[in-house]
């Protein structure tokens, strides 16, 4: 098999370290440089399940690979930076950014991009929260050619898998980001053997997973249980679901629900947020069917703990509710 290009990695976290290590891992292949985010205060980025972290940069430094790490690498200085590393190819990965036309003729195959869905569904930062969110029962990775479009190039390599019922949106992506550095070192070794040609997305399917913000994870208990379950499980581990603890003569408690699962509705009708504590369980009432059954929370201020706990501190009493802090 021929050595493969000069490639240069572009990407951040956890979805992303799996094909970089892949990559690494090659024998034929030639790593020429990583382009991944700034060190952020803690270590992380928020904004979607992507957590930036120093793990790719040090797994480049020991291996003496050059780093950038711009703010933006559509700058003149990025582009000139790229540039005289002279790639031949960008493989990119959650890497944040939306790549200028001039970062991709930097390299003179252009880029490929490993992105977390079933592309044309769900193009944009947060993939794995919105198909998690809206019920999806499958999901997947898609490698395509890199255009200035979001994520609009044409699909060189697909494959589904099954959402688990439970999964959260971080346990999926450590489940994709595997998966997605057999498909992207499969299709650069295609595109070495010789000219791959791509499938174009079908943009009458195109739907969009915009990068999360903290407000997003505000629970609505007017939806359905089920999707307040979703919602829980997409958010986690960033922003988090959350919602607000009503309690005659005291100020609303703010308390992110970490984990939950439907239960059965009662016979009486229960209105959306209020709290119901059963047997040591807490339940809270969405629109039917079903109530939410909470497992683990974390109060304001305090250590995530099971419900149970919960409960024994701060006993749920007669028209306490859930909603946002201010009717």
């Amino acid at each position: 098999m021929a050595d493969l290009p000069r490639l240069v990695m572009m990407g951040t976290g956890t979805f992303a370290r799996p094909t970089f290590e892949a990559i690494l891992a090659e024998a034929s292949a030639q790593v020429v440089g990583l382009v991944t985010q700034p060190d952020r205060e803690g270590g992380q980025q928020r904004g979607s399940t992507r957590l930036a972290e120093r793990g790719m940069k040090e797994m480049a430094v020991e291996r003496g690979i050059p780093v950038l790490q711009p703010e933006s690498i559509n700058t003149p200085e990025g582009v000139a930076a790229l540039q005289q590393w002279q790639p031949e190819l960008l493989v990119v990965a959650a890497y944040g950014q939306i790549l200028s036309r001039e970062v991709l003729a930097a390299a003179k195959q252009g880029g490929i991009n490993v992105h977390a869905s079933l592309l044309p569904k769900y193009r944009g930062a947060a993939p794995i929260a919105w198909a998690i969110y809206h019920g999806e029962k499958r999901t997947g990775v898609t490698i395509i050619r890199m255009s200035v479009g979001l994520d609009a190039g044409d699909i060189l390599a697909q494959e589904t898998v099954d959402i688990l019922p439970d999964e959260t949106a971080g346990e999926l992506e450590t489940r994709l980001g595997p998966l997605g550095a057999r498909l992207a070192l499969e299709t650069v070794q295609r595109m070495e053997a010789g000219p791959v040609n791509g499938m174009p997305q079908d943009k009458t399917k195109v739907t969009k997973a915009p990068k999360l913000t903290k407000e997003m994870g505000l629970i609505d208990w007017t939806k359905e249980a089920a999707q307040v379950c979703n919602q829980i499980r997409a958010m986690q581990p960033w922003p988090t679901a959350y919602t607000y603890l009503h309690s005659a003569g005291q100020l609303p408690m703010r308390i992110i629900i970490c984990k939950a699962r439907l239960a059965a509705a009662f016979d009486a009708a229960q209105k959306p947020g209020e709290a119901l504590a059963v047997s040591n369980r807490l339940l809270i009432a969405a629109n039917s069917p079903g109530l939410v059954s909470i497992d683990e929370l974390q109060p304001a201020g305090k250590r995530r703990m099971s419900a149970a706990d919960f409960l024994r501190g701060k006993p749920i009493s007669p028209g306490d509710h859930f909603g946002p802090e201010r009717p």
